[in-house]
């Protein structure tokens, strides 16, 4: 248990059977299904804390809908939802992300890939010479199958550098 004052950023709690994390202060996240909401908590009230375990496992392909993962340390291989996985649309194989689960029943509760990823345009419109001056972005096909919109001086085979939270372009890999 754990009182409400004690609660702080990344604080995983157990409340009316579901798990929520701690994002902002007085703002939780519920892991299931995405949603938001804002929850007061008196002084002194107990919750039940949840301890929640994060290890480093390798993407290795796509089962369906599923993303089979193996522990590097242990060789298991377990599938995780697609929707479970922030940035799996441009996970790759090998790619290292990390999951998160719930210690005392070994639930996965979600996987993270890094916020940085270095991929390689498969296909894109070609530059023209001079397009370089403007803001203007294309879109261009990365080896994952995901579109991402870069600049018009970027061409196919180049590597470039995406946020894989909102797959943004963030520069050219030299």
């Amino acid at each position: 248990m754990i009182n409400a004052q004690d609660i702080k950023n990344g604080t995983c709690i157990r409340m009316d059977g579901d798990l929520y994390f701690c994002i902002e202060f007085l703002h939780v996240k519920p892991v299931v299904d995405g949603r938001v909401l804002e929850r007061r908590f008196n002084i002194g009230e107990k919750l039940e804390d949840v301890r929640v375990e994060r290890r480093p496992y390798q993407y290795l392909y796509m089962d369906g809908e599923d993303a089979m993962f193996m522990n590097n340390e242990t060789f298991e291989q377990i599938p995780i939802s697609k929707a479970l996985i922030t940035g799996a649309d441009y996970m790759k194989e090998g790619d290292i992300v990390e999951v998160v689960s719930d210690a005392s029943t070994e639930t996965v509760l979600f996987a993270e890939m890094p916020i940085k990823t270095q991929l390689k345009i498969t296909y894109t419109e070609p530059g023209v010479k001079g397009d370089t001056a403007t803001n203007t972005l294309k879109p261009a096909t990365v080896e994952t199958g995901a579109t991402v919109r870069v600049p018009l001086f970027i061409d196919t085979d180049e590597i470039i550098e995406v946020d894989t939270r909102d797959g943004s372009y963030q520069g050219r890999v030299r």
